[in-house]
């Protein structure tokens, strides 16, 4: 192509003759274009030495006229030779001066040119005038001396004016002119009119093939500097270089780029076989490409792309392209071509591939490499006869961290999870990151229960110790999902759609759980979805509203406050418990609007409660992570009138787990602001005493699991709520009891020395109106239960039941008039109901509650009579029933 494009450039050349206008013109006429420019400052180097020759040749035609009529050099007279040589010798030095120095004085060829004309023709006068001179003088009158005299001035300007049309029209209208002054003899005449004609045409046409060559040498010097030029930039842009070697196969020429491969000068690999720069290795792919090679370079056959690799210490890849060059008689002189450095494009293709497979930011193989490692797991244990178990692990609580930390430690986090994973995998399968916190494990053979809930359970905790990250200390969960895939039966999708539900099913267990697949987690997941939505619209509907749970002193039983609960009435499901859609709020987002709505209601009811009634509104670690949160309260205590001191938010240790600058700053704001600050839930979590040094409470709210049978024998849970009293006294804190039900528990909370109470012996949570009611009474009265729990009849009891229109077997444990545990085969959900035959007794209705394989928890629709089992029992087997110690003593 390159050379094509040549070859039409040299014809166009060859075809761009000169006119013999721009012959008669060049000289006199402004150049055009820079080619014209360039080529009237060559044309004018031609005179350069017209001068010297003119001046010569004056001063010998002079010296020989007076040498032969020295009688004539001796007139003071214009007859006198040597007076014209003198004048002409001076214009000599002055054209030969402006011509040697034109460039400095900045002289246009075409004022040269100009100048030289005028030279010419006032010398040519001179010399005319010196023979009309003589032809006037009788005395000195002699035709040869004339004759000489003429030619003095005419045959130097004639050697000139060869090369110049308008000096040669010069000189020949000077020959005319002094012919015809001098002779009226028609020979004479006509003989200088045919000389002056021949040297005039002669002028024009060698004029014309030197214009029209130098015009083509320009253009080709011009196209050689350009492709010069691009070879240049080619080579140096680092895109590709030359080669060429000659009919032996040697370097004749390579490209600087080509010999910094390896290091060395591009004249040290000239004359060196091609292909010794080649490298031979044992890859398959390399041989065949070198072989492709050899064999075009051998057969002399032009190739393209042809890739190799550099025979050097370093890793280096090239693209060849070349063809052979042969001459006119068709001999072979070699090849040329030209070569790419692959390597750079290679190593980012290896990138982009690692990249398709891996994952950027920890390493670790990316969902489409882990979906490949599955599937190649489900066909090898299809083969082997061995099953395959997916792990799906979602971490709690990372978007907390990158919302108040931001991505960077975000980012820093996963890296150091991932690598936890992997020290807790091991051997046992492959990890991998699926975007964002999510995480997988391929576990191929390993299908043993025991083995998975061992490692679920260490991935658990590993996971949820404490992490440093730019001096942070962070603490985040782990819930995880886990699926088994039965050899030969299970697809990939399935088993992630399976585990992915058991992920789902263990985050709505409180999180940092793992759990099992089973197949009723189907319906389950359905039905979370349905109540997502539902969730999304409850507010703009009215479905949420705000109950009130008194907060009692302990000693005096005086209301101290009340805590605000939200509760969800459904229009199809009735009431929803908080257990369920609060997390799932926190998972969709809702969380802020919810806890907005609750804290503008509460707010606006406490407005009507005397003033040392106070509110508690809960307060999540989402919201508390909110920059806006403080500002949201003062705005919502102004907008309701309520004094701050009266306002009492609840924080569960969550906000701790990010241990940062902004979690200290919203507590010094927030009490600035004025409002109390209580730890809930406290001792159900991590429970470090760095949180009560840390931050600013004023209160320790007792998690019921402490309170519920604290007053067993049985259990330490007194021990641990008098440590916490003691713990909150020494702080200068109040302290709540949660979830006091019985009276038994109350006796014990008051002599523990607990500040407060709360729970179902002073109340249920209940509407605005009877809270309002309550808040304006003086005291409340417990209302409750002596003993914690009802007696439960500890002996199985066998039964029937229809379980979607089959009739099952099923076993009854820990009968309570309230519900029993059921031992059933089949799966059952959450929510069923359910008919029971127990067998010697009768039938009994109630409702599924919770389900675990092989058991679930049921529920009585009415209060069942525990006699009727005693009753069947004495008559059968004369077996008394059993009852707590507190209800012996109590009937004692």
């Amino acid at each position: 192509m390159r050379r094509a494009r040549f070859a039409v450039s040299f014809e166009e050349g060859i075809n761009d003759k000169a006119s013999i206008n721009d012959a008669l013109t060049f000289d006199l006429r402004t150049p055009e274009n820079d080619d014209d420019e360039n080529l009237a400052s060559t044309r004018i180097a031609i005179f350069d030495h017209a001068p010297a020759l003119l001046g010569a040749t004056h001063l010998v035609w002079g010296l020989a006229c007076a040498l032969l009529h020295p009688t004539a050099a001796a007139v003071p007279s214009l007859a006198n030779p040597l007076l014209p040589v003198a004048i002409v010798l001076l214009l000599d030095s002055i054209v030969f001066v402006a011509m040697r120095y034109r460039e400095k004085f900045g002289i246009s060829p075409r004022t040269v040119s100009l100048a030289l004309c005028a030279y010419i023709g006032i010398s040519g006068a001179l010399w005319m005038g010196f023979g009309l001179a003589l032809n006037s003088n009788q005395h000195l009158a002699d035709a040869s001396f004339i004759a000489l005299a003429f030619g003095a001035g005419l045959s130097a300007a004639t050697i000139v004016s060869i090369s110049s049309p308008p000096v040669a029209i010069i000189n020949a209208l000077v020959a005319m002119t002094g012919a015809l002054a001098v002779s009226r003899a028609p020979q004479v005449l006509a003989g200088i009119a045919f000389l002056a004609l021949i040297n005039i045409a002669y002028s024009v046409a060698s004029a014309r093939t030197v214009i029209a060559n130098s015009r083509m040498r320009l253009r080709l010097e011009a196209q050689a500097r350009k492709a010069l030029q691009f070879v240049d930039e080619f080579e140096n842009s680092g895109r590709g270089w030359f080669w060429e070697t000659n009919s032996q196969s040697t370097l004749s020429y390579v490209s600087q780029q080509l010999a910094d491969d390896f290091k060395v000068e591009a004249e040290e690999l000239l004359g060196r076989q091609f292909t010794d720069l080649l490298s031979v290795d044992n890859a398959t792919d390399n041989l065949r490409e070198e072989r492709t090679l050899g064999f075009h370079l051998s057969a002399r056959f032009p190739f393209s792309d042809v890739v190799v690799r550099a025979a050097s210490d370093e890793d280096i890849h090239w693209s060849l392209s070349g063809n052979p060059l042969f001459d006119q008689q068709g001999r072979f002189l070699g090849f040329r071509g030209i070569g790419t450095d692959l390597t750079e494009q290679r190593r980012s293709e290896q990138e982009i591939s690692r990249l398709a497979r891996f994952d950027s930011l920890t390493g670790l193989p990316n969902r489409a490499l882990m979906r490949k490692t599955l599937e190649e797991a489900l066909r090898n244990a299809s083969s082997r006869q061995k099953g395959c178990t997916l792990f799906l692990i979602d971490l709690d609580r990372f978007k907390n961290v990158n919302d108040t930390l931001g991505h960077p430690v975000g980012d820093a986090l996963l890296r150091q999870v991932g690598q936890r994973l992997i020290s807790v995998m091991g051997d046992h399968g492959q990890v991998g990151r699926l975007g964002g916190d999510e995480f997988k494990a391929v576990l191929p053979g390993a299908v043993e229960t025991g083995l998975l809930e061992s490692l679920a359970r260490t991935l658990i905790e590993q996971v949820s110790r404490p992490y440093m990250i730019e001096g942070h200390r962070v603490v985040i969960g782990a819930s995880v999902g886990i699926a088994i895939g039965d050899p030969g039966r299970a697809c990939a999708d399935s088993l992630i759609r399976n585990a992915d539900l058991a992920l789902y099913a263990a985050k709505a267990d409180g999180r940092g759980k793992h759990c099992f697949y089973e197949a009723s987690m189907h319906s389950e997941a359905s039905d979370r979805q349905v109540l997502e939505n539902d969730l999304r619209q409850a507010l703009d509907r009215g479905e949420l509203w705000v109950a009130y749970q008194p907060i009692v002193r302990a000693a005096s039983e005086e209301i101290s406050g009340f805590e605000a609960l939200v509760r969800w009435n459904h229009p199809v499901r009735g009431a929803i418990s908080p257990e369920k859609f609060i997390p799932l709020a926190e998972e969709c987002g809702m969380i802020g609007k919810i806890g907005l709505f609750v804290l503008q209601q509460a707010l606006a009811e406490a407005s009507h409660w005397p003033e040392l009634v106070r509110i508690a509104v809960n307060l999540s670690p989402i919201q508390f992570n909110d920059p806006h949160i403080v500002d949201t309260i003062s705005a919502a205590l102004t907008e309701s009138g309520v004094t701050p001191v009266r306002l009492e938010l609840e924080i569960t240790e969550g906000v701790f787990l990010v241990d940062s600058d902004a979690t200290d700053g919203t507590f010094a704001r927030l009490k600035a602001l004025g409002v109390r600050l209580a730890l809930d839930d406290f001792g159900t979590g991590y429970s470090s005493l760095g949180y009560l040094k840390k931050a600013p409470f004023d209160k320790i709210k007792i998690d019921q699991s402490f309170v519920r049978g604290a007053a067993s024998q049985t259990k330490r849970n007194g021990a641990i709520i008098r440590a916490i009293v003691t713990l909150a006294e020494s702080l200068d804190m109040d302290t709540t009891a949660e979830g006091v039900e019985t009276h038994d528990d109350l006796a014990l909370i008051r002599e523990l020395g607990v500040s407060q109470v709360q729970g179902y012996i002073f109340g249920r949570p209940t509407n605005a109106e009877a809270a309002r009611e309550l808040a304006n009474s003086v005291t409340v009265e417990a209302d409750g239960f002596q003993c914690v729990r009802e007696p439960r009849h500890r002996l199985m009891r066998r039964a029937v039941a229809a379980i979607d229109g089959q009739v099952v077997e099923i076993k009854l444990r820990n009968i309570s008039a309230q519900g029993a545990l059921v031992e059933c085969a089949q799966p059952l959900s959450p929510g069923t109901s359910m008919a029971i035959d127990i067998v010697g007794v009768g039938p009994v209705v109630g409702k599924v509650v919770w389900a675990q394989p092989g058991k679930v928890g049921l529920r009585f629709d009415d209060q069942f009579d525990l006699s009727r089992l005693a009753a069947k029992q004495r008559r059968a087997n004369d077996v008394t029933m059993l009852r707590p110690w507190y209800v012996e003593k109590a009937a004692s």
